[in-house]
């Protein structure tokens, strides 16, 4: 099956910065695809080489099976949302969604119609004579959505468009989009720093550092089982162990992740460990743990409804085997 979005070896550098070094990538037609990474990661540089606003130093690009570098954006079959919405402020709701249309001379009667059809999809349809000002910030993402989708791209390339939105809105957007892909049955190549958001959306999730993919896969692959100690503290928050704590537990000189919500406290004389309470957060279901074992620094979340010890006391902590995931080999 021909890819949707395939880079082979594409790096895209600025002088002696590698913003992209080597990237392979295969998205699969249809797939809600996730690149994640924190600032200066290249995983921005990834989508604006894709959408075409970058060229590539070096390697190869196809959209489709159609060689894409060297290719103008305005020639490629994606549509991009960026985070600040880039709306006309002089055009109401329904001239903005129907603005690439009329660029393509499509008649006024058409592309209103198809206009129309779009902020249905993103449950705007009586909101077309409304000026971008007059909407709150999750009604603008959304005519930039329908902006994006009125064209019928094959690829939706979407650069962090839930990043202005507060916490509530952000998770309710979240479903919204997850709604909307399966509803038009495009790919949608999503750019985030945040992990919950890529975590919960995703098909697939690539993640980025210092240029290079560090990983890719499910979001319970990059979760329970990180192939780094960059995936595993990054993504979510991971206890990760050095070769030396890990030897004795499992008779392998590796690097390991354990997960705090594996981790559980029991009689210091029963666990399988030995630790010092040293700081609690209340998070409200649960309680985080901050633990010393043998001057490794351990943390452990457990429900709030459990009786914690207090600060300095001795614990024991248990976890299960499988859930002490080993990574890359110690030095």
């Amino acid at each position: 099956m021909t890819s949707a979005v395939s880079l082979q070896q594409v790096s895209r550098h600025f002088g002696s910065v590698k913003a992209m070094d080597a990237v392979d990538l295969d998205i699969a037609p249809g797939e809600f695809f996730a690149m994640l990474g924190p600032s200066g990661s290249g995983k921005t540089t990834c989508l604006r080489v894709i959408a075409g606003f970058e060229q590539p130093t070096s390697g190869h690009i196809e959209i489709f099976g159609e060689t894409a570098e060297g290719v103008p954006p305005y020639r490629r079959n994606v549509n991009t949302v960026f985070q600040d919405y880039a709306l006309f402020p002089h055009m109401n709701v329904i001239e903005n969604v129907a603005y690439s249309l009329m660029l393509r001379k499509v008649p006024k009667a058409d592309r209103l119609r198809e206009a129309g059809k779009a902020l249905e999809l993103v449950k705007l349809g009586t909101y077309g004579n409304r000026r971008p000002g007059q909407l709150s910030g999750g009604q603008r993402q959304r005519v930039a959505l329908a902006r994006a989708i009125v064209n019928q791209p094959k690829v939706l390339l979407l650069d962090e468009p839930l990043g202005a939105l507060d916490l509530k809105l952000r998770e309710s957007m979240q479903d919204e989009l997850k709604v909307l892909q399966r509803t038009l049955g495009i790919t949608f190549i999503f750019v985030t720093h945040d992990q919950g958001e890529a975590l919960s959306m995703a098909d697939r999730v690539a993640v980025f550092n210092d240029g290079k993919v560090q990983q890719i896969g499910t979001p319970q692959d990059i979760y329970q089982r990180p192939q780094t100690r960059f995936v595993a503290d990054f993504v979510g928050s991971s206890n990760v162990l050095s070769p030396e704590f890990v030897a004795p537990l499992t008779g392998e000189n590796r690097f390991a992740s354990l997960r705090p919500e594996a981790v559980s406290l029991t009689d210091p004389a029963t666990g399988q460990l030995t630790a010092t309470l040293t700081a609690m957060n209340y998070l409200g279901p649960s309680v985080r743990l901050a633990l010393s074992c043998n001057g490794t620094h351990l943390h452990a979340v457990v429900p709030a409804s459990n009786t914690i010890p207090a600060l300095g006391s001795k614990v024991g902590l248990s976890f299960d085997k499988s859930a002490l995931h080993l990574m890359e080999p110690g030095v």
